[in-house]
């Protein structure tokens, strides 16, 4: 409930649109209880096929009629009182006499009860005459014809509120939901890469799509039927109690029950919904896992095991979806019977007071005077029109409830806090660093398993750095906390002396360029690949990059040059391409600090050869790590560093490891043996 109060904090916001939409309920469901009026008028021109002066005037005449005859009863009354009041002057003991002057005090205040009742009645006939004396014609079928024409212009009026209510609704419920994506998604974005890992893409894109739907969903049923619906009904109470108020009781004291039930389905269709939230986050892993692995799916033929699995995951989400229907299907049957008990108990209780002509049932008042069969057909009216928008909602909570699991999970990932925090007034760089240094680094995924141990290393400025080791010894591990995408459980990084964890967190990162072994790419042109960080970069200088990068050759060779679009992760390059698009962007942002991983894994010999010839020109006064099992890769870098299960196990240059580097000798000899195979 917290989390969706949360929501409705954004919905604040637009509270103008709101409360239109509010007013615009409220006259959609004046006009609602008006057009059930229409029903009276109808039924006694029908069954007393009279005109309306001389219905008026008859219920005039009776009124009159009734009234002079409670006068009568009344002075009587009175009279009555007034002798026993005077016994009892005159016999002040006498306890017969006290209990029938209480006796007719109570008579004659029910009485002059009545008698005021008719009287009020008779002003509103008295009004109500001069009302249809004016506008009201005086033949039936043209009053029929004019009542018609009024529940028609009323309805037209009618639907015209509920669009613009709808409307309203939409456009409050669709700002907020664009306020609260953004909002998440800025929040998403800086996670610190170890929330992602955690969290995985597919538990966000189920935040961001289905949860968010569930939500919108929920928002627009309370901003909509909530409002619109409740006072729809209390339009037709009033009107109702106006006709009979013990009656309409009757019918109202089922909706305790009503809403004890509600509430135990709510509570049923909140597990529910968060079960099949849960599931349907399985199903966007499956999708994401297969879409983006399918060449080794394809290559492995798992064609038929990944669709038993994405089978197996959709029909545990149908059973999970399945009760979610049945929950929601079972309120709309429960309410129909309370609504239909209330009815039927309410039809037999006034079908007895007009059948029978009583105003009392079971010894209590029902009514003033014996109801006619047109007024307790209109009651009927009104009691069945009550008993509309109650069923409608019905299953609101049940999608209030689903809409508050969805709340749940998105502040839940929302307000997960980043390990890496940034430091806004933090050191800056600028310019070139003179020294890093790596003092007791250690560092772990997973509490009890480390990846880094005890991690000593200067380097110099400007210096080339080449960071082997075999798979998993903690390589690519080690230079990601230099920007910080994890920061070490123990020791410390620094840069021209200072903690990176003291100094500004964007400032660092602008000074840091990296490529990696997987290649990221987005669905844009070249030129935007490219300019991706540097989003000012003219188109000279963009095509000097890519020259660099030994990219603009093939670049130019494409019908649309540099506003060529590459597709989904550069899907319509080669992977060397992509591998040159991804250096050019780089070298684009002029680094301080150059992070190479295995960045020549797709070049050819003549490509590779080119890049390397590019690269020394460029690294040169940049600090640069270079991650590579290839010799001729490491042929640039000052110094080698040889990591060991997360331990470096030495520090040299290429003579000096294949003399003393038992490790560095046995990588030197398999990438020997691979280049003579």
């Amino acid at each position: 409930m917290k989390s969706f109060l949360r929501v409705l904090r954004y919905s604040w916001a637009y509270r103008k649109r709101l409360i239109l939409s509010v007013l615009c309920a409220a006259m959609a469901a004046v006009l609602w209880s008006l057009n059930l009026a229409a029903i009276y008028p109808v039924l006694r021109i029908l069954s007393e096929e009279k005109s309306p002066q001389e219905w008026i005037q008859s219920e005039i005449k009776a009124s009159e009629k009734k009234i002079k005859e409670l006068e009568t009863r009344v002075d009587l009354k009175s009279s009555e009182l007034k002798l026993l009041e005077t016994q009892i002057n005159d016999q002040p003991n006498n306890r017969f006499l006290e209990q029938t002057k209480r006796d007719c005090v109570r008579d004659l205040a029910h009485l002059e009860g009545r008698l005021e009742s008719f009287r009020t009645d008779l002003h509103r006939q008295l009004l109500a005459k001069r009302f249809i004396d004016k506008f009201v014609p005086d033949d039936c079928f043209r009053t029929l014809l004019l009542v018609i024409v009024c529940v028609v212009i009323a309805v037209t009026i009618k639907g015209a509120f509920e669009f613009f209510q709808e409307t309203l609704v939409g456009s409050v419920v669709n700002l907020t939901l664009f306020d609260l994506r953004n909002r998440f998604f800025r929040r998403a974005i800086h996670y610190d890469v170890g929330n992602f890992n955690e969290q995985g893409t597919s538990e966000l894109m189920a935040r961001f799509t289905y949860d968010m739907e569930l939500l919108a969903a929920g928002l627009k049923t309370l901003f909509g039927r909530v409002v619109s619906e409740p006072l729809k009904a209390l339009g037709c109470i009033i009107a109702a109690l106006f006709i009979s108020w013990q009656l309409t009781l009757m019918f109202l004291i089922l909706v305790p029950i009503a809403v004890f039930l509600l509430s135990k389905v709510g509570r049923l269709m909140k597990r529910a919904t968060r079960r099949l939230l849960e599931r349907m986050s399985s199903i966007y892993k499956i999708l994401q896992e297969v879409f983006q692995g399918i060449r080794v799916v394809k290559a492995s033929t798992m064609e038929p095991h990944e669709r038993r699995r994405f089978r197996s995951a959709t029909r545990d989400y149908y059973h999970k979806a399945m009760m979610v229907v049945k929950i929601d299907a079972l309120a709309d049957p429960v309410m129909e019977l309370l609504g239909v008990v209330a009815v039927a108990g309410a039809i037999l209780a006034g079908s007895y007071l007009v059948l029978q002509r009583e105003t009392r049932l079971f010894g209590i008042q029902m009514t003033d005077q014996p109801m006619s069969a047109p007024s307790l057909l209109l009651l009927y009216g009104y009691l069945a029109a009550i008993a509309d928008p109650v069923r409608k909602l019905s299953s609101v909570y049940s999608r209030m409830q689903s809409a508050m699991a969805a709340a749940d999970r998105i502040f839940v990932t929302f307000d997960r806090q980043p390990r890496v925090l940034g430091n806004n007034a933090g050191f800056r760089l600028a310019g070139m660093t003179t020294a890093m240094e790596f003092r007791d680094v250690c560092f772990s995924y997973e509490p009890g398993r480390p990846i880094l141990t005890n991690i000593h290393l200067h380097v110099r400025a400007g210096e080339t750095v080449a960071l082997v080791g075999k798979n998993g010894c903690g390589k690519t591990t080690l230079l990601s906390l230099i920007p910080r995408f994890h920061d070490p459980d123990h020791g410390s990084i620094l840069i021209d002396g200072v903690d990176v964890r003291r100094m500004h967190l964007r400032s660092l990162r602008k000074s840091i360029g990296i490529v990696t072994q997987e290649t990221v790419l987005f669905d844009d042109t070249i030129h935007h690949n490219i300019a991706y960080g540097t989003p000012r970069a003219s188109l000279e200088l963009v095509e000097e990059a890519a020259k660099k990068a030994n990219a603009h050759d093939f670049i130019s060779r494409l019908q649309h040059g540099y506003k060529t679009q590459i597709g989904e992760a550069g899907s319509k390059l080669s992977g060397g391409q992509r591998q040159r698009i991804a250096l050019a962007r780089v070298i684009l942002r002029d680094p301080t600090i150059l992070i190479l991983d295995e960045f020549t894994s797709q070049y050819d010999a003549e490509s590779e050869a080119l890049i390397h010839r590019a690269l020394r020109e460029f690294i040169r006064g940049r600090t640069t790590f270079v991650i590579t099992h290839r010799l001729n890769t490491i042929e640039i870098a000052d110094r080698i560093v040889v990591l060991d299960n997360g331990r470096i196990s030495a520090v040299g240059t290429h003579a000096e490891l294949l003399a003393t580097c038992l490790p560095y000798q046995r990588l030197h000899e398999a990438q020997f043996h691979r280049l003579c195979a």
